[in-house]
């Protein structure tokens, strides 16, 4: 067991992490305006000023557990109408996409305790072009893809600062710093650096009068002192000024009215830009920057030391050099164990950043509804109409967590089927922290009294994919194999969750108790060719074939869970007998919904399709090729012989059910026709419709493409499918980039690009189904290539062509940085990776937010599937 597992088992090495927001402003949780309006209520602008009420957020940034006390990064280059103090970005109503975070930066390495973090940080030397960037973007239309900070040539001339910040542990309450600037260009270059530490501020609202404060101490010390922390100290190299203020709103600036102190939140960035007296001069606040005023040489560098300590020290900075070496040596061998079979390496690269990113991608998250509808004791009260706005429904949800967020940029909020997918990966390398995100989830402060789990602020009563059974047993695999026990008693708890949520399904979500099922756009935004959240006329409802299919993989996970927990407790046997009952009716009912009708499956096209089912009965399928009519394949699951004997209550009560219902185990289940070994299949396609589906799906002229299964049929480019809704036609056209529709803000496109997760879940497939029918069944790869392979072959080749998105090809080139030529050869952009929303279904250029280490860092699975494929080959991986 190496160093970093060892801390993994010892407590207090998280309490600090990289916990603080990319971005606060424009979130639900600091909106207090009469109509939602969030983007407008709280701007980057008024940011600098405006102390915040929920969370903090800044440049590189980290903070206890509670985020008492934060540590940030600022800068200024001498030219800039601002300080540095945060990421910027164009809102969703200034984006021609939606909104994105217009900066580069990258998470290059972290060690699941934190024990070593690195990222990188480019800043111009040129005036940063705030203006430009919001300017045009505003003149685009959505057919022109973004514009990006890159393609206005700040960095054409190498006029830029790469900016390396790195934490390391001496112990659980002992932090190293080190900044690192290195001046890319041929010519000397001023820049102000500004390491901060502030406290959040929980004092001014008027339920916690405690308020904190930070002191000079000596030249290179400022003492911290707070009442529920043990840091004590912040130690800073000599040859940096202390500038103190106070983490206090600047109403004067933003409200004209007068602010409670002289020094606010922005009095540093006033007292360098406009030499205003903003700063406290008796050295005292809650707000501290060291300002350190280089003068950094052509190609040359300078390095900032600092230290968080609880300690007392003579000399902060003796054993400094010697324990960020030996932390980075224990980072390297804990990542040499994870990646001990991975053999190219570009791949362990790509592997580790990945990694990297979704550890970077923690934030402390703080949102106590009720608090936040009626407002704060000493704060003016919120519109009378919020009681009934956003989020009115879910008063019982009081969140205050260390949470895995897609991208603390552009959704610095969780959202609940993102989080499932983090999980899986996560677990790679932490199921404990895995674990708790997945029970956290399910807490009654977190789920709805009525079983539903939360979504995300903007909309908590949204539904997302009921895809966490499926994670819970993943990450309990995981933690199995790295531990070599089985956590029966995680499982068991969340089977509890989870059935009261799956319970809530289907009692809300099938309106008449057919087994059909109504999400409603279920995360998958704009792949339809209208809302499919809306509610349509006269009581029709729309039956989903990703709905039902969702549910039917939700009936398989739990029963395949009930299982699990049947061989250390006999009484769930009854609850495996109850979903496998379940997963039955729901795929008869998908396959054939009665007499002269065919379900969701549509005869002439072999493809599943959504439908409207009108209050007479007409039914009209809505024929869109799309992901939708896919999801069926995630339904697939094997019990083996071993399964059976080892259960045969279970097997007793199953052989019963298929004798009295004869019709679902011909039609849906395949059930008499055992595979090799005695294995049995479940699932919702026959052999014919599986290779009807796997035929379309593997067509390079509808769903493949050379980085994966597209969202969307290429055939609807030349074609788009029409729909005619009374005198409005509606469409949906192949779009294999960026949204051109305006259905969700459009920031996101389900309309053509590859999405890793819904990728990651067609190799699983595979898998379980190759486990089921062997080498013995080869399906035409491509199709109509004349090339047969197993469909665990097929996986594989799905693999690579997800890894091609990442991977240098021969030429040097990484598809996901698309065209451009700094990102493809430059030396200093070559090898950094970012790990995007979603990919072009074309070209594989990344898209959508540029930080999404979510989702997309299901590729550091896929490199240890590829790795490692005897481990993945059964349906239990």
């Amino acid at each position: 067991m190496n160093v970093e597992q060892q801390r993994l088992q010892q407590q207090g090495w998280k309490k600090w992490g990289s916990y603080v927001s990319d971005r606060q402003w424009g979130t639900v949780r600091e909106d207090y305006s009469a109509h939602g309006d969030a983007w407008n209520f709280t701007t980057h602008d008024m940011a600098r000023s405006k102390a915040w009420r929920w969370g903090e957020e800044g440049i590189g940034g980290i903070c206890d557990e509670k985020q008492l006390l934060c540590f940030a990064l600022a800068f200024w280059n001498k030219r800039d109408p601002i300080l540095k103090e945060r990421f910027f970005g164009v809102t969703n109503q200034q984006g021609n996409h939606g909104e994105d975070v217009k900066e580069l930066y990258y998470y290059l390495d972290a060690t699941p305790t934190h024990s070593y973090m690195k990222m990188l940080y480019k800043y111009p030397q040129q005036e940063f072009p705030y203006q430009l960037l919001v300017e045009e973007n505003g003149r685009r239309n959505k057919q022109q893809e973004e514009y990006e900070l890159l393609d206005t040539g700040i960095f054409n001339e190498d006029k830029y600062f790469d900016i390396f910040i790195e934490y390391a542990k001496a112990d659980t309450d002992d932090i190293l710093i080190k900044i690192t600037v290195h001046n890319r260009s041929t010519e000397s270059a001023a820049l102000h650096v500004l390491p901060t530490a502030w406290f959040r501020n929980t004092w001014i609202w008027g339920r916690h009068s405690y308020k904190p404060v930070l002191f000079t101490g000596t030249d290179n010390c400022v003492h911290l002192k707070h009442e529920k922390l043990t840091v004590k100290h912040l130690y800073h190299q000599k040859g940096g000024t202390q500038l103190f203020c106070e983490n206090e709103t600047n109403n004067q600036r933003l409200y004209q009215t007068p602010s409670v102190t002289s020094y606010p939140k922005d009095g540093i960035n006033d007292f360098l830009l406009h030499a205003k007296p903003s700063v406290d001069t008796d050295g005292h606040g809650t707000k501290v920057a060291i300002d350190y005023e280089l003068v950094i040489p052509a190609k040359g560098s300078e390095t900032i030391q600092l230290r968080l300590t609880e300690v007392e020290m003579a000399d902060a900075f003796a054993d400094f050099d010697t324990l960020f070496t030996q932390r980075v040596a224990e980072a390297d061998e804990f990542y040499r164990d994870v990646q001990y079979n991975v053999i190219n390496d570009d791949e362990r690269l790509i592997q580790r950043q990945a990694l990297a990113g979704m550890l970077w991608n923690k934030q402390f998250y703080s949102y106590k509804v009720q608090q936040w509808l009626d407002g704060d004791p000493a704060m003016p009260p919120p519109p009378p109409g919020r009681l009934n706005g956003r989020n009115a429904n879910w008063k019982q949800l009081n969140n205050e967590d260390i949470i895995s967020v897609p991208d603390k940029w552009e959704f610095p909020w969780y959202a609940s089927w993102d989080l499932a997918f983090h999980c899986v990966t996560l677990g790679m390398i932490d199921p404990d922290f895995a674990k708790q995100q997945l029970t956290m989830l399910t807490e009654e402060w977190y789920m709805n009294p009525s079983g539903e789990f939360p979504a995300y602020e903007w909309s908590l009563g949204d539904v997302n994919p009921p895809v966490h059974a499926g994670a819970v047993y993943r990450v309990y695999k995981q933690d199995a194999a790295q531990k070599g026990k089985k956590d029966y008693a995680f499982l068991e708890t969340l089977f509890h969750k989870l059935l009261i949520n799956f319970t809530w399904w289907v009692n809300r979500k099938d309106s008449g108790g057919s087994n059909i099922f109504e999400g409603g756009f279920l995360g998958l935004d704009n792949i339809g060719a209208f809302d499919r959240s809306m509610v349509l006329p006269g009581g029709a409802v729309m039956e989903q074939a990703d709905a039902t299919s969702w549910m039917a993989v939700y009936a398989l996970n739990m029963l395949h869970i009930s299982l699990e927990l049947a061989t250390n407790n006999k009484v769930y046997t009854s609850m495996a007998i109850k979903f496998f009952e379940h997963f039955m009716h729901i795929a008869g009912a998908m396959a054939n919904m009665g007499e002269g009708d065919s379900g969701l499956w549509d005869e002439e096209d072999e493809f599943f399709y959504d439908q409207i089912r009108s209050a007479d009965g007409k039914v009209v399928k809505l024929k869109i090729k799309s992901l939708v009519g896919l999801i069926p394949f995630f339904a697939v699951e094997v019990i083996s012989k071993e399964t059976l004997d080892s259960n045969p209550l279970f097997a007793q009560r199953m052989a019963w059910f298929l004798r009295h219902r004869p019709d679902l185990a011909k039609l849906v289940s395949r059930w008499y026709e055992e595979g090799k070994d005695e294995k049995h299949l479940l699932s919702l396609l026959r052999g014919h419709r599986m290779k009807r589906l796997l035929s379309r799906m593997l067509d390079e002229t509808e769903f493949l493409s050379e980085h994966g299964v597209r969202s969307l049929s290429k055939r609807y480019n030349a074609t788009p499918f029409s729909l005619q809704v009374d005198d409005v036609t509606l469409q949906v056209k192949y779009t294999p980039g960026e949204s051109d529709t305006s259905i969700y803000g459009g920031n996101s496109n389900w309309r053509g690009p590859v999405w890793m997760p819904m990728n990651f879940l067609m190799i699983e497939s595979l898998r379980k189904f190759h486990f089921f029918y062997t080498d013995d069944f080869r399906i035409e790869y491509p199709t109509a290539s004349g090339k047969y392979l197993s469909l665990r072959e097929v996986g594989n080749e799905l693999a690579n062509r997800l890894l091609k998105i990442f991977l240098k090809d021969d030429k040097g080139r990484r598809a996901v940085f698309g065209n451009n030529e700094k990102l493809q050869t430059d030396p200093h952009f070559a090898d950094m990776v970012l790990f995007y929303e979603y990919f072009h279904g074309d070209s594989g250029k990344g898209l959508g937010a540029s930080h999404q280490t979510g989702w997309s860092g299901l590729i550091a699975n896929l490199i240890r599937m590829k790795n490692k494929p005897q481990h993945m080959g059964t349906p239990t991986s």
